[in-house]
């Protein structure tokens, strides 16, 4: 398996697993384990080519498109040997083709965060009990806390520009629904994995922000650190 990961901003809206507002039920789910995390929102294409994985695309065809994605912390998916989390987030196929030499070729788009309340048997691909996390209601500071991670943000791109990065590259489109532009501060951040997993676990979309603002402070401070001794 062949994973290659573009964090890019989607404004694809998600589709309610539940049955209404705050439904928790669990359900089973066809999961993807990765060395990466998928924000909702955001735009994850794979390669697959493994019989395991294949078996989960012609599964999930036949019903929504929809599979579960979780970090794996520790380990490998293959042997079964690994660690993952336990929040992830649903993704939805939303196009698919198949290169020349038969890989299978997907672009999916993060929906809700879920949180895995028991692994199932793998047969052949891993499955597991899970239930939908509502989106927490918007606190108070929620404006200030996202112009504050855009103006962090700025400084950093203003800076990484300087350094030689393409600014259109880089450029942020944020859209007008809270929670999707909350989202849309995290997978524009220049973060590792670790950091990543923290922030989809964190339930208030001020606190998330206000994450994201010290992570940018922090790596505006390294790139200008490397500046300076360069």
């Amino acid at each position: 398996m062949v994973v290659h990961i573009r964090w890019r901003f989607s404004a694809a809206r998600p589709s309610s697993m539940g049955r209404g507002p705050g439904h928790t039920c669990a359900m089973a789910m066809p999961m993807f384990p990765l060395g990466s995390v998928l924000f909702p929102g955001a735009v994850l294409p794979l390669q697959i080519f493994e019989p395991r994985y294949v078996a989960l695309l012609d599964d999930i065809e036949a019903v929504d498109n929809r599979f579960g994605v979780v970090l794996i912390t520790r380990g490998s998916d293959v042997g079964g040997d690994d660690e993952r989390s336990t929040i992830g987030t649903v993704a939805q196929i939303v196009r698919k083709g198949v290169a020349e030499d038969g890989r299978i070729l997907i672009t999916a788009v993060g929906q809700e965060r879920i949180r895995v309340t028991e692994w199932l048997e793998a047969n052949p691909y891993p499955l597991a009990s899970v239930e939908v996390i509502p989106d927490a209601m918007i606190a108070e500071g929620f404006d200030e806390a996202l112009a504050a991670a855009s103006a962090a943000r700025s400084r950093l791109v203003a800076l990484a520009i300087e350094m030689g990065a393409d600014g259109q590259q880089l450029q942020l489109d944020l859209p007008g629904d809270p929670h999707r532009a909350a989202w849309a501060m995290c997978s524009a951040a220049p973060i590792g994995s670790f950091d990543r997993q923290q922030l989809l676990e964190t339930e208030d979309a001020v606190a998330r922000l206000r994450r994201v603002e010290e992570l940018l402070i922090d790596h505006t401070r390294d790139l200008e650190n490397a500046l300076r001794e360069s």
